[in-house]
């Protein structure tokens, strides 16, 4: 199953690319439904580095809902698998195309149950010095993707909605 976003943020794309990469920012817009907490023994990086992060999830920071591996890469535009091409989408957006990708899973508890995930944020211009974000996830559940499927698509509405509320704060 897949969730979809595409927005325009009010902020420029280099500051949306730093936010995207940023613990703090991934926190800031799952609250106050997830709550992730680094399991890493130094704790969250001030940006995300590539490589595998260990969390610890929960709903509202009170019910554990499982561990997962954050599993960060940086790919370049047009590599297989990214959904991606370093040109302009339906009319917006040229540029530097920037790509942040997730292809992490869960570990135990809720979380276990998923057994692909690929999570996928894009940065790039957009008219008048903003940025066009486009967030896709794609993940399976077995039996249980048709019922997740609502959770996740109402969890990336939260999201959109986090990133414009923060985006023009964002400055580089």
């Amino acid at each position: 199953m897949r969730v979809l976003l595409k927005l325009v943020l009010d902020c420029p794309p280099d500051a949306a690319w730093r936010a995207i990469r940023s613990p703090e920012v991934f926190g800031a817009v799952s609250a106050p439904f997830t709550r992730f907490r680094s399991l890493e023994a130094d704790g969250y990086p001030a940006l995300w580095t590539p490589g595998d992060h260990l969390v610890r999830v929960s709903a509202g920071g009170i019910i554990p809902i499982g561990d997962q591996v954050i599993g960060v890469s940086f790919p370049e535009p047009g590599d297989p698998g990214t959904g991606t091409r370093p040109v302009s989408y339906s009319g917006v957006g040229s540029g530097e195309v920037r790509i942040m990708r997730d292809g992490g899973h869960g570990i135990g508890g809720v979380l276990g149950v998923i057994t692909r995930w690929e999570h996928t944020m894009v940065v790039s211009d957009a008219p008048g010095g903003r940025t066009l974000y486009r967030d896709r996830l794609v993940f399976e559940a077995g039996r249980m993707t048709p019922l997740l499927w609502p959770l996740y698509w109402a969890f990336w509405q939260w999201r959109a909605f986090g990133l414009r509320r923060l985006a023009p704060g964002w400055r580089v």
